[in-house]
């Protein structure tokens, strides 16, 4: 008997009985008798497809068959042992967390897979990461607390669809693992290559320590990488960014159209290009659409990046408020184009 099984209390016959509660998978001995071997005798030791069975026993190498069971000599079936209960397992309680960082992204997909994981509760918010308080994110967690206070001995996880719903950087995901040590509150997470659920003590901890390290040192290399690519491509002369049809001045003009109400296909008509081939055409919706996601992202990023934001949303004034000095900038900027169609004129 190996010396991990005595701390565990198991002595020789203690295993053998543990052991015993189980069928065979491999010589089909059934429940209260040892293993056998081919020629039909009691084996020396149990196989080691019995014994994994035995939570207690996993790690063990082998468990030896006590010499009361008499190695060696013809197998016969052994008494029947008596039924023993289960042990009674606590269903685990899971809130579930989704977000998005706008009102475009859906929603539907993160409810959709905490439905399917069966949250008792979920709560979910249009917010972004870089808002350091995110009122539903704590209210499940105060929840995820009451339910630990109330039922200690009962897991309690806090399930999201992916780890980014969460946090962004090292310190939010530093900060957030110690709060959950603190309650023994488990975090699940149902897609990604971290899959599973992970207990915040012991290994945990230190997973999530590397995780949040491994987390920036990635966001901070694609940022890296995408600012040496924009720069190898300017010096060939490709610049990049939006479509040329929508320049600064008219995605300024849309944001603070569509943050004052206006549905971007309105928007979209009273856009008009200025060069290329569609001048004095109004751009498609599509392509607003798409623009406009490009500057929330680059906000969001620039936020989280503390860079200054580009391009900066505008006030909507009214006819007697004064110009500031940017506005009156960009009147200056608008005055000075020619009109697209000045030439046909």
């Amino acid at each position: 008997m190996s010396p991990g099984a005595r701390r565990r209390g198991k002595t020789p016959d203690r295993a053998a009985s543990a052991v015993e509660r189980h069928d065979c998978p491999n010589c089909d001995a059934p429940a209260g008798s040892a293993c056998r071997t081919r020629g039909g005798k009691t084996a020396a030791k149990y196989h080691t497809p019995r014994f994994v069975l035995v939570p207690a026993l996993r790690e063990e190498l082998e468990v030896l068959v006590p010499a009361g069971r008499h190695p060696g000599r013809a197998w016969k079936q052994g008494p029947a042992l008596a039924v023993v209960p289960a042990l009674r397992t606590e269903r685990p309680v899971r809130i579930g967390y989704a977000r998005t960082s706008t009102a475009r992204q859906e929603l539907a997909s993160q409810l959709g897979a905490l439905h399917r994981a069966q949250c008792h509760k979920v709560f979910q918010e249009q917010i972004s990461t870089r808002v350091k308080i995110r009122p539903e994110l704590e209210k499940a967690l105060a929840l995820a607390h009451q339910f630990k206070e109330a039922a200690p001995e009962t897991p309690v996880i806090l399930t999201v669809h992916e780890l980014k719903r969460l946090a962004r950087n090292a310190a939010e995901m530093m900060a957030l693992s110690a709060e959950r040590q603190t309650g023994g509150i488990q975090l699940e997470l149902l897609t990604g290559p971290l899959t599973g659920i992970y207990d915040p003590h012991g290994m945990g901890a230190m997973f999530f320590a590397v995780l949040a390290l491994a987390g920036q040192i990635e966001r901070n290399y694609i940022r890296e990488k995408t600012l040496e690519g924009q720069v190898i491509a300017a010096s060939k002369g490709n610049h990049g960014g939006r479509p040329k049809d929508i320049d600064d001045d008219m995605l300024t003009f849309a944001v603070a159209l569509k943050d004052k109400g206006d549905p971007v296909p309105e928007i979209a008509k009273k856009l008009t290009i200025k060069t290329g081939k569609n001048a004095g055409k109004s751009p498609s919706v599509a392509s607003l659409y798409r623009v406009l996601a490009e500057a929330e992202e680059a906000e969001e990023a620039a936020a989280d990046d503390g860079l200054p934001l580009r391009p900066k949303p505008v006030r909507i004034r009214r006819p007697e408020d004064p110009l500031t000095l940017e506005e009156i900038d960009l009147r200056e900027r608008l005055q000075v184009q020619p009109h697209p169609n000045a030439e046909t004129r």
